[in-house]
């Protein structure tokens, strides 16, 4: 397996270490810190697959060997009738109950079903009451699990002022927030709404959002209503280096930042090929499986600042404010968007880099005794782990998944299957599975071995604002 190299890291880390010597021991007592690290989509079995990979089925993680673990609910409702259940949530929903403790229907941003309303959001809530706000995310910060914490919409897809009205996503869905637009009395799109407020600083990709010129406006862009509301921008991981502004906006991409490893020459997984005889009747005919993968370095990945670099330039900025402490959002969001590629190894790698952040949030905690580390999921996800070959072919037959599935040379020497079978479309599907938290010592005794979302933002939010 290939040495991964940090790019800008030495320096973050240097001056995160010195700002942590130099802190007083009495400041650090009195400050109340949470951070929140969001795995998108990582469920038990996208955990126990990078397990594997990462350092093999016989150790552990470093989320393995934090001392609190329980299961979490994950729910949702349906828009027009909020009292009938839906069981599968997507990350704009479940996100929200996060932020603020409303359980809500798939797509809503911090906005409650039917009647869209607008939900405060922890952030919110502790900002005004004097601590600092952080979001990261290897997303765009317009996407639906950051935006769920710093903004309200009706829907997820109103990233951008072009996006607001009568605007098409996904390939022909047709998307309206018009109800949302300044002009209508709203708080216009995602971007709009992070250039205007005052968040601490905010890292992750979306560039493209905040190039569009705002509403209401003949030339200034969003990008530059985010400058002219004093938000120092930055666009590079060596920008992170040199953070002067109070406010700190950072879009280090396009979109989604390019995740960090891919499958063998791009490969994902792939849908067996049956004999025309097994066509004709499962009793006859073979099938061949896909060749086995090794999971590679993704050449697209370059200079793309890791989640750790930003996780690191957020908790020195951050720390090094006067106010009552923070909350820092931290999402590995390509765990899921990897998985809805069928992309195993682009799963495997962004999990990688949830565990290099984890581990510079507890270095952070270890010299901050207050501070709350939370890792979650906000949703499961397609990717399961099965028998590379089917058992079942032991009877003479030809068995095979009737999805996708990938076969992976792991460095332990072993090959691990990854199936994707949740459609027959071009991308797989959520699922309605719990998933786990893990959290460090400071959380002993605030989560039974089952609880629900709106019991994570209900603890954050009593941690923060009740316990001084």
């Amino acid at each position: 397996m290939f040495k991964l190299k940090f790019q800008y890291r030495s320096k973050v880390l240097a001056a995160l270490a010195v700002s942590l010597l130099y802190s007083s021991a009495a400041m650090a007592a009195e400050k109340r810190n949470v951070i929140l690290i969001i795995g998108d989509g990582m469920d038990s079995h996208q955990i126990t697959a990078a397990r594997n990979y990462l350092v093999g089925a016989q150790k552990s993680l470093l989320l393995d060997n934090l001392p609190v673990a329980a299961t979490v609910q994950v729910q949702a409702v349906d828009d027009l009738d909020p009292t009938k259940s839906v069981y599968v949530a997507d990350s704009a929903n479940s996100a929200t109950t996060l932020a603020t403790g409303v359980i809500t229907s798939p797509g809503r941003i911090a906005t409650s079903a039917r009647d869209d309303k607008d939900i405060g959001t922890i952030a919110e809530q502790v900002k005004a009451a004097g601590f600092g706000v952080g979001i990261v995310s290897t997303a765009s910060v317009t996407d639906a699990t950051p935006a769920s914490f710093i903004s309200h919409i009706s829907l997820r897809f109103c990233e951008n002022p072009a996006m607001m009205k009568e605007a098409e996503a996904l390939g022909g869905i047709i998307v309206d927030c018009s109800d949302d637009l300044k002009a209508n009395g709203g708080l216009g799109s995602i971007a709009e709404q992070i250039a205007d407020n005052d968040w601490d600083i905010v890292l992750g990709g979306g560039a493209k959002h905040f190039e569009l010129v705002a509403e209401g406006q003949q030339k200034q862009t969003v990008l530059e209503q985010a400058r002219a509301n004093a938000y120092q921008i930055v666009s590079s991981g060596e920008d992170l280096e040199n953070i002067m502004g109070d406010k700190v906006l950072g879009l280090f991409g396009p979109s989604t930042l390019p995740v960090r490893w891919q499958g063998t020459d791009g490969r994902t997984a792939e849908a067996p090929s049956p004999s025309i005889l097994r066509r004709i009747d499962w009793r006859l005919g073979s099938v061949t499986l896909p060749d086995t993968m090794t999971c590679e370095a993704n050449p697209q990945y370059g200079a793309t600042p890791s989640l750790k670099v930003m996780t690191d330039a957020a908790l020195l900025h951050l720390s090094q404010k006067q106010n009552r402490g923070f909350f820092l959002m931290i999402e590995s969001a390509s765990i899921d968007k990897q998985s809805h590629l069928r992309d195993p190894c682009g799963s495997i790698g962004e999990l990688q880099q949830l565990e290099e952040s984890l581990q510079s949030a507890l270095l952070f905690a270890k010299s901050n005794p207050n501070t709350l580390i939370i890792v979650t999921a906000d949703h499961g996800q397609a990717a399961q782990i099965v028998d590379e070959t089917s058992p079942y072919s032991a009877f003479g037959v030809a068995v095979y998944t009737p999805g996708h599935i990938a076969r992976i040379e792991t460095p332990e020497g072993s090959i691990m299957g990854i199936n994707y079978a949740t459609n027959d479309f071009l991308m797989e599907e959520h699922t309605g599975t719990d998933v786990s938290l893990f959290a460090n010592e400071v959380g002993s005794g605030m989560f039974g071995a089952h609880t629900s979302q709106a019991g994570i933002y209900q603890t954050i939010r009593h941690f923060l604002l009740h316990s001084q």
